[in-house]
């Protein structure tokens, strides 16, 4: 399986938040608030049910519920997030795909990650920018993620142009489809499954991303061994070592 049939293996299955006994505008709000997710939002009645509450649910499985206020105006005090907030149902969308981010959008997400890895200092994070060129203009982050002894750091990028200088990490310049049209920042939590993480899109538009980010330890394990099992040739300065 390769980084695109990941992708779209996670985008096959849509999710639905159903907002129960509830004003109609609350569900208007949450299709806005989630405009960007492969998530549809539908408003019911349950006769017997409490006021103002919301299901998720995947492919009519149940998946959580809470209140709507916790989901509309979620608590700010709990890391790690890459929205600056976490509830039970955003902890279940974790891989709910987003369906158009900018750049800015992507570069928000991927320095959450490259924060948590930077804040632990240990294991190790694989970053994909898809051409050699992009890793040259983030240079100064990923040295400074390199002077980290116990942070073991990858960038990967298609050989656009030739490898730029650098300290403290390990660029792959892989000639490969996946590479050159995947963004990805995935860190292994320095082997602590609490401390797993990974943003993983591919480029449809021009710069526009489609894809997913997850806190679940099984997929930030998979990703990174497929990133070490399929491109094992490291090449730092020009050269190929195994």
């Amino acid at each position: 399986m390769s980084l695109t049939e990941l992708i779209s293996g996670v985008e096959a299955h849509e999710m639905t938040l159903t907002v129960f006994n509830a004003d109609s505008d609350a569900a208007a709000d949450l299709r806005e608030r989630f405009a960007d997710r492969n998530l549809t939002v539908e408003a019911a009645d349950a006769t017997d049910g409490p006021r103002e509450y919301v299901v998720l649910s995947k492919d009519d499985e149940f998946l959580t519920a809470v209140g709507l206020e916790e989901v509309l105006n979620p608590r700010r005090d709990t890391e790690p997030h890459f929205e600056g907030a976490r509830t039970t149902i955003l902890d279940h969308l974790d891989e709910t795909m987003f369906t158009s981010y900018d750049i800015e959008q992507m570069v928000s997400a991927s320095r959450e990650i490259e924060d948590r890895a930077w804040r632990i200092g240990a294991g190790e994070i694989h970053s994909g920018f898809q051409n050699v060129s992009i890793i040259d203009s983030q240079m100064d982050v990923y040295e400074q993620l390199g002077s980290k002894e116990n942070l073991s750091v990858h960038a990967y990028g298609y050989p656009d142009t030739e490898l730029p200088s650098h300290d403290g990490f390990v660029i792959h310049a892989e000639r490969a489809e996946e590479i050159a049209k995947s963004w990805f920042v995935v860190y292994d939590g320095a082997g602590v499954d609490s401390n797993k993480c990974a943003l993983l899109a591919e480029e449809r538009g021009d710069r526009e991303f489609y894809g997913f980010w997850t806190y679940d330890p099984s997929t930030v394990d998979w990703i990174v061994d497929h990133l070490t099992s399929t491109y094992g040739l490291i090449q730092t300065d020009g050269g190929s070592d195994p």
